[in-house]
């Protein structure tokens, strides 16, 4: 077995199970192991510590999956990480037929690299790592036979092919950031039930994996707060806090506001899908939305923000931080005495701390005062790895606004 062997004072992290080997935590790199290739990683007088898969074209030099020396990273392997994490759905009671789940997600699973999402009858596989994009041939006849899906999608974005060293082109004949399909997968949106309400999801071209299931629970949480409130739902994508506030929640009424033409498309067909005449959807900035809208003096009763990551890594979180700040200074001074304000932050190097000073700051700046009612995190078919805390991403936080 090709060895990685770390530099002095650098293996504590990985006997306490963290999965990523940094490049700058290695010293030597024996036998000349392929990208792809399973190594052993060793402390710096050659102990063994954990067994993973090399890239050497990531930042992240090795993902560790086995801390067993007698445990082979062979078929029977990501056989028995895939039947734990299914089981693990089974277990919450998320594999209704008729709705969508996350099946693996990631580190979390013991799957780092590797996210698939359920969706009725189909699976959309999203690879985030070499080490899974090279296992594809292994790892979704396994998927066949233990989710027996229609269809899988297999998708992997440019931005993390590049991190990677991932190339896109000419998978399967595939264009943009499909990798491939296997089984009868269909082209026309696919149809899924969350707490009573109906919507359609673009496998192949929506957001992610084409709908954000994390905010499952958080969507339903936040709907039991609008009751006859005016709801502004920013960055709404298919209209899921939206859909909730009007149908679940009953807010007299809602506008919804999105970037994304497609998205806005979406949301505005899944609200006639559930027969919900007292929501609209506009395209439109976030930032600039908030800003007009302020200028016309305009007031609600609710703000749901749920904008995309801001940073994609530590060096861009200052400025994410200020970007964050301003948003929510915007919404609260949108809110009448009394509002309410849903906010999200799935930037996973925001941390729950950094969220909640982000709301004193836009508190203090909007001069409002600010009670947090609720703190709360992905859904549990989300799980994230307490060796492995950069895995918890999403922050919702449910707020009153005083006068």
């Amino acid at each position: 077995m090709p060895l990685v062997r770390l530099k002095p004072r650098k293996a504590r992290p990985f006997y306490g199970r963290h999965p990523w080997v940094l490049d700058t935590a290695i010293a030597a790199v024996s036998d000349y192991p392929r990208d792809g290739d399973v190594v052993d990683l060793v402390s710096e007088d050659n102990r063994f510590i954990a067994r993973g898969v090399l890239n050497s074209r990531s930042r992240i030099r090795v993902r560790l999956y086995s801390w067993r020396e007698d445990e082979p990273l062979d078929a029977a392997f990501w056989r028995a990480r895939l039947e734990a994490a299914i089981a693990l759905r089974q277990t919450i009671g998320y594999l209704d037929p008729a709705g969508g789940c996350r099946l693996v997600n990631s580190e979390a699973d013991g799957l780092g690299g590797l996210i698939v999402d359920r969706y009725g009858a189909d699976l959309v596989v999203h690879v985030t790592a070499l080490a899974m994009q090279a296992r594809l041939d292994e790892l979704l006849p396994l998927l066949q036979e233990l989710a027996a899906p229609r269809g899988i999608v297999v998708r992997f974005d440019e931005a993390m092919a590049k991190r990677e060293g991932v190339t896109l082109a000419g998978a399967d004949g595939a264009t943009g950031n499909v990798l491939r399909t296997v089984g009868d997968v269909p082209t026309e949106p696919v149809f899924i039930e969350e707490h009573g309400l109906r919507y359609g999801v673009d496998l192949a071209g929506g957001q992610k994996t084409g709908f954000f299931l994390d905010q499952r629970e958080n969507r339903k949480a936040a709907a039991a707060y609008m009751q006859g409130r005016s709801v502004l739902d920013m960055c709404c994508y298919s209209g899921g806090f939206a859909l909730n506030a009007a149908k679940l929640g009953g807010a007299k009424e809602v506008l919804g506001i999105d970037t994304g033409s497609r998205a806005v498309a979406l949301a505005r067909a899944n609200a006639e899908l559930n027969g919900l005449a007292n929501v609209r959807f506009e395209t439109g900035d976030a930032f600039k939305t908030v800003a007009a809208l302020n200028a016309e003096g305009k007031k609600f009763g609710a703000v749901v923000l749920d904008p995309p990551k801001f940073a994609a890594n530590r060096q861009a979180l200052p400025e994410a931080l200020r970007a964050y700040e301003r948003l929510n200074a915007g919404a609260l001074n949108l809110l009448e005495p009394g509002g309410i304000l849903v906010t999200c932050s799935c930037t996973g190097s925001v941390s729950r701390e950094d969220f909640t000073y982000i709301l004193a700051e836009a508190a203090a700046k909007a001069r409002r005062p600010l009670q947090i009612l609720e703190t709360r995190g992905a859904a549990p078919d989300h799980p994230f790895s307490a060796s492995c805390l950069e895995t918890e991403y999403l922050k919702c936080f449910i707020c009153r606004v005083g006068g």
